[in-house]
C-alpha cells in the first residue's frame, strides 16, 4: 500500500536491529508532557486504501466546484477555458527538469519556453523586457515596489484604493522588515477609479504609484494620466494586472507610460486550483534589467554554433553575494509558466482577444440582467470582465443565501475589506468565455429571489 506499507512484524524486525524495545523508546528525548498520552480523540485509526479513497471521495462531493454551477467569481482568480492539450504538453519530456534549469545542457526545452514565455508576457504587457516568471501576482507586487525602491532611492510607495487588498497585504508585511512606507487606501463605491485622488498623494519622497488595472472593482483606470504625474515627480509608475486576459482588449500598460508591470497569469493555463500554485509575471523597461528580480533566460550558441538557451541573469542569493541580490525569492513558477506559454501560444494574438471580446459580452448581459433587478444598482461606467454592483442588503448574506441555491454569485467586498462597513452592501461580480446564457438568468433569478 502506498501510504503505510510496514506491517507489524516489519516494525518488530527494525526495532529489533536498532536495539528498541519499542517505537515509544525512539522518543524518549522528547519531555513527557510534549507527548500525547494518548490517541487524539475522532481521528480515526489506520484504515485500507479503498476505504480512504472512499472517505475522502464522500468529502470531496461536499465541494461545490466552480464548473458545476453558474459560477460569477473573480477577484483576482478567474475561471476561463484552458483546452485539454495544456495539460498534455506540458507533461512532455522536453519540459521534464530537476527543479531549476541551472545545467543548460540537460535543460533546454525547459530553458527555451521560458525564452519564448518571457517574449510573450513582455509583447502581453507591453514592456521591453520580461523575467521568466515569479511566485504570483501579489509577490510579484511587492517586488516591484521594492526594485522602485532602489531605483529611485526613496522610501514611499503610493498604494491605488483600486489595488487588490491581498496585494496590499502582502506589501505591507513585506514593508515592516525593510522599512518602506505605504501610503494606502481604501476604495470608494463610485463609478469612476481614483486616478484624481492617487495624483494628489505623489510628493518628492515617493518612489512607485501602483495602480491595478483593470482595478479590485472592476474600473479602468487612466494610466497614462498617472504615468505622467508620476514620473513628473521622479516616481515610477507600477502597472498591476490580475486579469491578464483583459489585455486582449485593452492597451498594454507599457505603451500608457507604465515603468515596471506586474500581474498574476493565473488566468491563462491555470486553473483555479484552490487558490494555487498561481503564476507571477513580471516586465519593466530594459535600463532596470540589474535591478530585475528573479532571472532572465538568454538565448546564446554553443561551442558549434547551435542555438541554445541559458540563465542569463540571476540576480538572487543563491547565484550572488547577498548584498547584491535584488531579491530572495529562490525560484520560479516554471510549471505554471510553461502552461500559460503553451495557453497563450495555442490561442495566439486574435484568439486572445476572441476570448477577451467573449468575455466581456457575457459580463454586460450579466450586468444589464442584474441592473433589471429592483434594488441593485451597478457601479461601474466602464469595465472589462468584471463590475461591482450594490445591494438593499449585506452581500455576505446574499452571497451565502445565493450559494445554498446553487449559484456562486460574486465576491462580497466587506469580505474583502472586513474593516469598511461602507462596502458591506457592495458585491464585485466576474464573467468569462465559460459563462453562458443560463447561467445568466440561474443568478438573475436567484437574486430576485433572495431580494424579495
Amino acid at each position: 500500500m502506498r501510504y503505510l506499507p510496514l506491517t507489524d512484524a516489519d516494525r518488530s524486525a527494525m526495532l529489533a536491529v536498532i536495539g528498541a524495545g519499542s517505537i515509544d523508546e525512539l522518543f524518549a528525548d522528547v519531555p513527557a508532557e510534549a507527548r500525547l498520552a494518548a490517541p487524539i480523540a475522532g481521528l480515526p485509526g489506520h484504515a485500507s486504501e479503498m476505504a480512504v479513497e472512499r472517505h475522502m471521495a464522500r468529502l470531496s462531493a461536499n465541494n461545490t466546484t466552480a464548473g458545476a454551477v453558474p459560477f460569477f467569481l473573480g477577484a483576482g482568480a478567474y475561471r476561463h477555458h484552458v483546452p485539454a492539450s495544456v495539460d498534455h504538453l506540458i507533461q512532455r519530456g522536453e519540459f521534464l527538469t530537476a527543479y531549476t534549469p541551472y545545467q543548460p545542457e540537460i535543460a533546454q526545452g525547459t530553458l527555451q519556453v521560458l525564452f519564448e514565455f518571457q517574449t510573450q508576457v513582455a509583447r502581453l504587457f507591453g514592456t521591453e523586457i520580461a523575467n521568466a516568471s515569479l511566485y504570483d501576482g501579489s509577490t510579484a507586487c511587492w517586488e516591484a515596489i521594492a526594485m522602485a525602491g532602489r531605483i529611485t532611492r526613496r522610501g514611499k510607495a503610493v498604494l491605488s484604493g483600486g489595488l487588490h487588498p491581498h496585494y496590499v497585504e502582502t506589501a505591507r508585511t513585506m514593508a515592516r522588515f525593510t522599512g518602506d512606507r505605504l501610503d494606502t487606501a481604501a476604495p470608494e463605491l463610485s463609478a469612476t477609479p481614483d486616478d484624481e485622488a492617487v495624483i494628489a498623494r505623489i510628493d518628492g519622497e515617493t518612489s512607485c504609484v501602483v495602480v491595478q488595472y483593470p482595478d479590485i472593482l472592476g474600473r479602468i483606470p487612466d494610466l497614462a494620466k498617472i504615468a505622467s504625474a508620476a514620473q513628473a515627480a521622479g516616481a515610477l509608475l507600477i502597472a498591476v494586472v490580475t486579469e491578464p486576459v483583459a489585455l486582449g482588449v485593452l492597451q498594454s500598460p507599457g505603451s500608457l507610460g507604465a515603468d515596471i508591470v506586474v500581474g498574476e497569469g493565473q488566468s491563462l493555463g491555470v486553473g483555479l486550483q484552490f487558490g494555487g500554485p498561481y503564476l507571477g509575471l513580471f516586465g519593466c523597461r530594459e535600463k532596470y534589467v540589474r535591478q530585475l528580480p528573479g532571472r532572465l533566460c538568454g538565448e546564446t550558441v554553443d561551442a558549434d554554433g547551435k542555438r541554445g538557451f541559458v540563465l542569463t541573469l540571476s540576480t538572487r542569493e543563491q547565484h550572488i553575494r547577498r548584498e547584491k541580490a535584488t531579491s530572495n525569492i529562490c525560484t520560479n513558477s516554471g510549471l505554471c509558466a510553461l502552461a500559460f506559454s503553451i495557453h497563450l501560444t495555442l490561442l495566439g494574438g486574435k484568439g486572445l482577444a476572441a476570448m477577451a471580446k467573449l468575455s466581456h459580452a457575457a459580463a454586460r448581459s450579466t450586468a444589464a440582467a442584474l441592473a433589471a433587478i429592483p434594488g441593485v444598482a451597478v457601479v461601474n461606467s466602464h469595465y472589462f470582465n468584471e463590475f461591482t454592483v450594490t445591494l438593499p442588503r449585506d452581500a455576505r448574506q446574499v452571497v451565502r443565501a445565493l450559494a445554498d441555491r446553487q449559484v456562486l454569485g460574486g465576491v462580497s467586498l466587506v469580505r474583502l475589506y472586513p474593516r469598511e462597513e461602507g462596502l458591506a452592501k457592495a458585491m464585485v461580480v466576474a464573467a468569462t468565455e465559460c459563462t453562458t446564457d443560463e447561467d445568466i438568468a440561474a443568478l438573475a433569478a436567484a437574486l430576485k429571489e433572495v431580494l424579495a
